[in-house]
């Protein structure tokens, strides 16, 4: 293959590291919740590359700001400040509890930053009798370093957040692993209360666990966890990289369960497909973080700053969360309606337009299939995990794409089953 041939899907296995295993086609153009590939034909999309694509694809606002700022500046690096990220930064703040924002490049790198400040934090602020807040040798040290996270969460990729994270899956072949870190039950507050402790710096919480099936966590549980950190002067972190952006209904998650954490992080929607992530803190916090404590090469440069403000505009428009709110409505009604027909699903889970829908004991470990069934069905789905299917379309998706939507969703069910079922004869 040459430069000048066009690719080919698989060409992908050829010249790629073998860590993804795409489907069959190769999407080329996207308008709204509507995505086509190189022979022309038309796909629904209700994956919003992974919550992503929150306002859909190719939406007028990204490519203003995109094309705008193109032809200003793109990057200077943080040795010199730029108006994009001030102006987002600045916007971020207003609508949120946030006073001081880090910006980074993915959900991963959000999460990074969130988990070395409250380590840092704790360093400065209960720092180890014998050593001072800080040695001649500028070393900080403290015996309040755990971090406690959950079963089956999920924060990123990088060595420290697939530790923090709670599926073994992720961190096998890469040990020895960062140390202490704890798991413990999702929406177990006991098990939380009976751990948690003087040397605990953090409590890691997805308010939704989006990897584990679109699972949210109880209002008490949420309520139970911001008192424990109270109490304990642990810093408590809502990684909001999937259930942040609108998804769930309101900017973030943490604006209906009637707590405020100390750290926010966000990334997947908040750029709309454009690679940005956030680290939103309280000024006293954000102090623990001093002159070069923590940086970023691209993090806040200019054109993804500037696409990321012109996409927050539309999800922070009250006519975004008013479309959310109906859609989501309608895909349950959808969901609910094939399941009793087909009876597939032993849960249908919702929080605003993310589903997670949980397959029965006998198709479990299959769900890959139903995505490639979809497929052929000019439909894109996701997964979460081997056994629950994924939804999470644009948030501006319309009345009449998730009409369609159910319908391809249904006949790729029906087609499923009864092929399972010939094969069983």
């Amino acid at each position: 293959m040459t430069s000048q041939t066009t690719p080919t899907r698989a060409a992908f296995d050829d010249v790629m590291v073998p860590t993804y295993a795409p489907g069959g086609f190769i999407p080329v153009r996207g308008k709204g919740s509507r995505v086509w590939d190189q022979a022309g034909r038309e796909y629904l999309d209700l994956a919003g590359g992974i919550a992503v694509s929150s306002i859909g694809h190719a939406h007028p606002a990204a490519i203003n700001a995109l094309t705008t700022q193109a032809g200003k500046i793109w990057h200077v690096a943080n040795v010199l400040a730029n108006e994009p990220a001030i102006l987002l930064a600045q916007r971020l703040c207003e609508l949120t509890f946030g006073e001081r924002v880090f910006f980074a490049n993915s959900g991963a790198e959000a999460n990074e930053a969130a988990l070395k400040l409250a380590r840092r934090h704790a360093c400065v602020h209960h720092p180890r009798a014998h050593s001072g807040t800080n040695t001649a040798a500028g070393t900080y040290e403290s015996d309040k370093f755990e971090i406690i996270s959950f079963n089956d969460s999920f924060h990123g990729r990088t060595l420290f957040t697939v530790t923090v994270g709670g599926q073994a899956k992720y961190t096998e072949g890469y040990a020895p692993l960062p140390q202490g870190i704890t798991h413990l039950p999702f929406n177990d507050l006991d098990a939380v209360r009976a751990h948690l402790s003087a040397n605990t710096c953090a409590v890691i919480v997805e308010p939704v666990q989006g990897e584990a099936g679109v699972l949210p966590a109880t209002r008490e549980f949420l309520k139970g966890l911001r008192e424990l950190c109270d109490q304990h002067q642990a810093l408590l972190i809502f990684d909001e990289v999937q259930s942040g952006a609108g998804r769930t209904g309101p900017l973030f998650a943490y604006m209906e369960c009637g707590v405020v954490p100390d750290i926010l992080t966000s990334a997947k929607g908040l750029g709309g497909g454009f690679p940005i992530g956030a680290m939103l803190t309280t000024e006293h916090i954000a102090r623990s973080f001093g002159v070069g404590a923590h940086g970023s090469t691209f993090g806040g440069n200019a054109l993804a700053c500037a696409v990321a403000l012109g996409v927050l505009e539309v999800l922070a428009a009250p006519a975004t969360r008013v479309n959310t709110t109906a859609r989501s409505a309608q895909l349950m009604a959808g969901l609910t309606a094939i399941n009793q027909q087909h009876k597939i699903f032993t849960a249908l889970r919702g929080s605003g337009l993310w589903f997670g829908c949980e397959l029965i004991p006998a198709w479990h470990g299959r769900a890959k299939e139903f995505v490639k069934m979809s497929e052929k069905h000019a439909l894109m789905i996701l997964v979460a995990g081997v056994d629950t299917l994924r939804l999470a379309p644009s948030l501006l998706i319309t009345e009449e794409d998730v009409v369609i939507g159910l319908q391809r969703f249904e006949v790729a069910i029906a087609e499923m089953l009864a092929t399972e079922s010939v094969a069983a004869k």
